[in-house]
């Protein structure tokens, strides 16, 4: 009879099937986003060799079998290493990447609003935004742009209004800074 409790103690301490799959397939998407990463960032993971190897294995792979049995490699030799700090370094890349690319969207829309029709307005705007700016310039620059585009020149303004802009617009992490959120 005790030994019967000692089992069903064991068994419950233990996670089930199914969890454990769950878990293994987490690592092995883990494993998939290292895939993905350049050599740079893998660097700066620290993983271990043999998980290095078997990833950069991974990417000289091109057989879809073959391709898919080192993933599972891979996610078997996550098991050996703590995952978390991982997961969290690819989530803030992922965050940063997200963050990245919306500030580069906002910052063609100013352009593009410049550039339209609706010049004025968008001058206005920005200069009640960001005082700081250099209206006159970003005016100047636009002019020029439209100019070029419609010679089908070289679109040296274009690019000019775009940094001009850069320098202008803060990204979202230096706002957060300088109100005290981050």
């Amino acid at each position: 009879m005790e030994e019967n409790l000692t089992d069903n103690s064991e068994r419950e301490a233990r996670p089930s099937k199914t969890k454990r799959k769950k878990e293994m397939h987490a690592l092995q998407n883990i494993g998939e986003s290292l895939v993905q990463l350049d050599s740079r960032r893998l660097i700066e993971l620290g993983l271990s060799d043999t998980l290095m190897e078997a990833v950069l294995e991974a990417k000289r792979i091109s057989k879809h079998g073959a391709l898919r049995r080192q993933m599972q490699l891979i996610g078997k030799l996550m098991r050996d290493v703590d995952a978390e700090p991982i997961r969290k370094k690819l989530d803030l890349w992922g965050n940063l990447s997200a963050e990245s690319t919306a500030r580069l969207h906002q910052l063609e829309r100013w352009r593009e609003r410049l550039m339209a029709d609706e010049q004025m307005q968008a001058l206005s705007e920005l200069g009640q935004k960001y005082p700081d700016a250099d209206l006159q310039r970003l005016r100047a620059l636009a002019r020029n742009a439209v100019k070029e585009k419609l010679a089908n020149k070289s679109p040296k303004s274009f690019r000019a209004l775009f940094q001009e802009l850069q320098k202008i617009i803060p990204a979202a992490t230096d706002e957060r800074r300088s109100e005290g959120i981050d």
